[in-house]
């Protein structure tokens, strides 16, 4: 029997994992290996990993994408649906830019077509702030040394113009309006001179100190004659519209309708292929005047030598066409100089003849004179006895001067200018004082006392004329003869053209019409006309009016003129002081028409508060009135009639 072999031995390998749904296998037999080879160590189970689920962070990151999808999708609806008109216009204004065209101002003329106003070109100085910040002009103080240089031919203050200029948040920065061609000249030689010194070669940083200096087309009001008619035309303001008379009163016609021009810009320039839209700017309306230059001239020539001579506060001078109540010549002085407001005295730069208030004195009292002929209460010769002092009321009235009983005819009361006389006249309209009082009162409504002119002006007083029963005991018997009411100075002129026109009272007019941009010339209304007195009374008043004139005993000889017939009446007023508020001073005045029996022209002349010679009316604005009525007379060929006047009675022997 063959012996046994021994039996073998397992060498134990690697362990493998066990799988909870398989059962161990029994180790399988391996042959012997040889005894010399050292059997091998077991080795260590590894370790199993077990890795976390990856779904949780793949739903925190999808749920932070869709959150910022969802932020991008709530700003791209907000931006181009809900706030898309919004978004477009910030763009659009940042993108385009908007001027206005300013509409050229229309020009005011005389009736002959001679400009007194009128526009012409000039610039509007204006900067660029930002390329004067020390990161763009490389200095720290270029405001300042900017504004060193502009400022004397700007007329500003320096630092005035560097705050300006220090607003770099800004692109655009206005330094002066309206100033001339020939300034903004001296501003470009300037940048010349400092646009070569910028340069490398010439030692410079290139950058021009005055390069952010530009302009813009505008137009400034010029008035060719200066001071002639200023207190008609009234003047601009700064910003180019009517501040002052007619340049206000008519700022709508004259100013036109200005236009706009839009158009793209990137960095502060203009991108000429994206093009440009706007409206154009209209014209505005030429106005002209019924002023004759000339006459114009002459009355304000002659009342400045007047007042200047007689030391007074003011004076003014009308001329008026008798049949169409056209105003020849409204003539102020002092006056002031349009094209230079930094020179006038504002006391000066109204229009005085429209808008002072002031007793008119004797020459009120043709309109006394008219209401008792015209009721038939006396006649031109009718007898009045004047003695030197007359009481009644509470006061004792008496004439200029002392006197013995005057023996006068209505005529003669009118040519020596009796306040008694007046006073006795005035009388006879009523039964009692009162009724005397109230058909008085009416006569001087008629002839526009108390009543604006018709003339529209801004700032023209009506005058001052109470009810009849508001009438104090003193002004019942003042009033005839000029004191205890007021008046304008158009208002005394109407007055006398009244009476020169046949009893018609004709509302003064100012404007003949406007001239479109079209060129075609639309008149003004018809004046309205209002009968004050018959055609017999106007008549026999100018007759009396020839007395005060033509009479030796008259108080209007030095108005007379050689060749014509001269109708007129004197004033000298106590003058109401409007700062003492009390009686100070005179009114001197003087009212006329001529030729008295074909009028043709009305002159008035008056003086406020004449300090030096004499202060009567007759002697200081009668002259006044030859000078002016002769230059009238000459300039528009009125000639004289021929006819001798009737020289009515003035006096009568007892």
């Amino acid at each position: 029997m063959p012996p046994k072999e021994p039996p073998r031995r397992r060498v134990p390998g690697p362990a493998r994992p066990r799988t909870p749904s398989a059962a161990p296998r029994p180790a399988a037999r391996r042959p012997a290996r040889p005894a010399a080879r050292p059997a091998s160590r077991p080795r260590p189970r590894a370790r199993t990993i077990k890795l976390g689920s990856p779904r949780p962070r793949l739903r925190l990151v999808s749920l932070g994408l869709t959150l910022v999808m969802l932020a991008f999708v709530v700003r791209l609806l907000q931006v181009q649906a809900v706030d898309a008109a919004a978004y477009a216009a910030k763009a659009e204004k940042h993108r385009y830019q908007e001027y206005t065209l300013s509409a050229d101002r229309g020009e005011i003329t005389d009736r002959a077509g001679i400009a007194l106003a009128a526009s012409v070109d000039a610039y509007d100085i204006t900067a660029d702030p930002k390329l004067f910040t020390p990161e763009e002009s490389k200095r720290p103080d270029a405001p300042e040394q900017a504004a060193a240089l502009l400022a004397p031919l700007l007329g500003k203050e320096p630092a005035e113009l560097a705050k300006k200029l220090r607003t770099p948040k800004s692109r655009y920065a206005l330094l002066a309006r309206r100033q001339t061609p020939q300034v903004w000249n001296q501003i470009k030689d300037l940048k010349k001179v400092y646009a070569q010194k910028s340069r490398p070669s010439q030692g410079g940083n290139g950058i021009n100190l005055l390069g952010g200096i530009l302009s813009e087309p505008s137009t400034k009001r010029v008035y060719p004659n200066g001071e002639l008619a200023a207190g008609i035309l009234g003047y601009v303001n700064a910003e180019g519209r009517g501040a002052g008379g007619l340049e206000s009163m008519l700022d709508k016609e004259l100013a036109g309708k200005d236009g706009k021009i839009r158009y793209a810009q990137s960095g502060g320039r203009e991108v000429p292929t994206a093009g440009s839209r706007g409206t154009p700017a209209v014209p505005g309306d030429d106005i002209e005047l019924t002023i004759d230059r000339d006459i114009q001239w002459a009355a304000q020539q002659a009342i400045t030598a007047q007042v200047k001579k007689s030391r007074a506060d003011r004076g003014y001078v009308i001329v008026q066409d008798t049949k169409t109540g056209e105003v020849l010549a409204m003539a102020n002085a002092p006056g002031f100089d349009p094209n230079d407001l930094s020179q006038a005295n504002s006391a000066a730069m109204g229009n005085a003849a429209l808008q002072d208030a002031y007793e008119p004195g004797s020459t009120s009292k043709v309109m006394s004179m008219a209401a008792v002929l015209e009721e038939g209460a006396a006649a031109a010769d009718t007898h009045v006895t004047v003695p030197n002092r007359l009481h009644r009321g509470d006061r004792l009235f008496k004439d200029d001067i002392d006197h013995e009983t005057w023996y006068l005819t209505l005529s003669g009361v009118l040519a020596k200018s009796s306040n008694i006389g007046t006073i006795l006249a005035t009388g006879q309209l009523g039964d009692t004082q009162a009724e005397s009082n109230k058909v008085l009162h009416s006569y001087l409504r008629k002839f526009g006392i108390g009543s604006p002119t018709g003339l529209g002006y801004p700032g023209e007083t009506p005058g001052i004329l109470a009810p009849p029963q508001k009438w104090s005991t003193s002004q019942q018997y003042t009033i005839p003869f000029g004191q205890g009411l007021s008046i304008n100075a158009m208002q005394a002129t109407s007055v006398y053209s009244t009476i020169a026109n046949g009893g018609v009272r004709i509302e003064p007019t100012l404007v003949r019409g406007t001239k479109g941009p079209d060129g075609r010339f639309t008149p003004s209304a018809e004046p309205k006309q209002t009968r004050v007195v018959s055609e017999k009374t106007a008549k026999t008043l100018a007759q009396m009016l020839e007395s005060v004139v033509g009479d030796e005993e008259g108080t209007g000889t030095k108005a007379a003129i050689p060749g014509y017939r001269v109708a007129g009446k004197t004033g000298t007023a106590n003058r109401v002081d409007p700062e003492l508020g009390r009686y100070n001073g005179y009114t001197a005045s003087f009212a006329g028409f001529a030729p008295a029996d074909k009028p043709r022209i009305t002159v008035y002349c008056a003086i406020q508060n004449p300090t030096k010679g004499s202060h009567f009316g007759g002697q200081i604005c009668g002259p006044i009135y030859k000078q002016v009525m002769e230059f009238a007379l000459k300039t528009l060929h009125v000639a004289p009639t021929g006819a001798e006047p009737p020289r009515l009675p003035v006096a009568f022997k007892p």
